[in-house]
């Protein structure tokens, strides 16, 4: 048997006009920023960076979704009170590089020559690192509280020896769309609405009813996760 919990991120997406910054990483190139999320830049450089990751894995997918989703979910993880601290990010890049048989010097080297690089990785872990403790926290809320393995084992045995049921999330993605000509005049008023729809919001299947009296909203579902 499965639960199904309900998640939603809300971010306001600004579609954002020209405007060029210099990144310090040898070779410097002019990268461009795209949109902004809460707040957070994400560049053209970004969505490259991720474009050859996705190239290096052989997985096709949408690197500027790919960073939206990405930084909705740092976001949904600040505000659950999750940090992970660089020493917990290098140490899991030590990790996958010698799992992969490889000195940190050949996986820097990787990262670089397939135009990912380091950072980028270091930023991706980070954040699946606080997206998988998010998601704990969730299912911890949901069962009442943190479950330790002796509790996990007792319930089992109070059910007659039942296996634990799985798990799944349903998640979607909410977004306030504030066009960049507009973002001083009304980006406050857009977060407020943001926040007032978290506060109502009670489960996926009512998202886009929430949704339908506010302009610019725009409800997407990102599936489900075991």
């Amino acid at each position: 048997m499965r639960k199904y919990l309900f998640s939603a991120g809300f971010a306001l997406l600004v579609a954002a006009t020209s405007l060029s910054m210099t990144v310090m990483t040898p070779p410097a190139f002019a990268s461009e920023i795209k949109y902004v999320v809460n707040d957070i830049a994400i560049t053209s450089g970004d969505i490259a960076h991720r474009a050859a990751f996705l190239k290096l894995q052989h997985k096709k997918g949408d690197a500027a979704q790919e960073m939206i989703d990405q930084t909705l979910r740092l976001a949904e993880a600040r505000r659950l009170g999750i940090r992970i601290s660089d020493a917990q990010v290098e140490a899991a890049y030590q990790r996958f590089a010698t799992n992969n048989k490889m000195q940190l010097g050949q996986l820097d080297g990787v990262m670089e020559k397939s135009g990912v690089s380091k950072d980028h990785f270091k930023e991706f872990i980070r954040a699946q690192m606080a997206w998988n403790q998010a998601l704990s926290a969730r299912y911890r809320s949901g069962e009442g509280g943190s479950v330790t393995e002796q509790d996990a084992v007792r319930r089992m045995l109070d059910k007659g020896g039942a296996k634990p049921s799985a798990m799944e999330y349903m998640l979607q993605q909410v977004i306030f769309v504030v066009p960049a000509s507009e973002r001083s005049a009304t980006l406050a008023k857009r977060k407020r609405e943001a926040d007032a729809m978290r506060a109502r919001f009670n489960g996926c299947a009512t998202t886009r009813e929430f949704a339908k009296g506010l302009l610019d909203v725009t409800v997407r579902d990102l599936g489900r996760v075991l």
